[in-house]
């Protein structure tokens, strides 16, 4: 059994931050459970280009309010607290938020925790 609380994870090699995100990373591949799962803070205000062309990822919203893009057709759907999305696909997207946004996400394959965004907006597939 695996049992982790946020304050376990502020301040430590666990949370990553850009200038448009934070995100505390709960589960990593390292646990062996074939997914990982993170807390992530978008930021209000922020338009956010993201594609995860070596990841699906699930996002459930659970504070605050924005929009997601999907990029390749121009749909654009509203997130606010219970919207869950899907980038099934690998789905070049834009997420833009209103307010601060809390998510919880979910990556297969799960990431390592040293992940960040590259200048074409997805994580490279790293190995620990």
């Amino acid at each position: 059994m695996i049992v982790k609380s946020l304050e376990d994870l502020l301040g430590t090699d666990a949370e990553t931050k850009s200038e448009n995100w934070e995100s505390r990373r709960f589960i990593l591949k390292k646990d062996g459970v074939g997914f990982s799962m993170n807390d992530t803070i978008i930021k209000a205000g922020t338009d956010n280009f993201f594609w995860y062309k070596n990841h699906i990822e699930a996002v459930y919203c659970i504070e605050g309010e924005g929009e997601i893009e999907k990029v390749s057709n121009g749909e654009v759907y509203q997130i606010k607290p219970g919207t869950m999305y899907l980038l099934n696909e690998n789905d070049k997207h834009r997420l833009r938020a209103r307010t601060e946004m809390r998510m919880v996400c979910v990556f297969n394959p799960p990431l390592v925790g040293t992940e960040t965004h590259n200048e074409e907006g997805f994580y490279p597939l790293l190995t620990e």
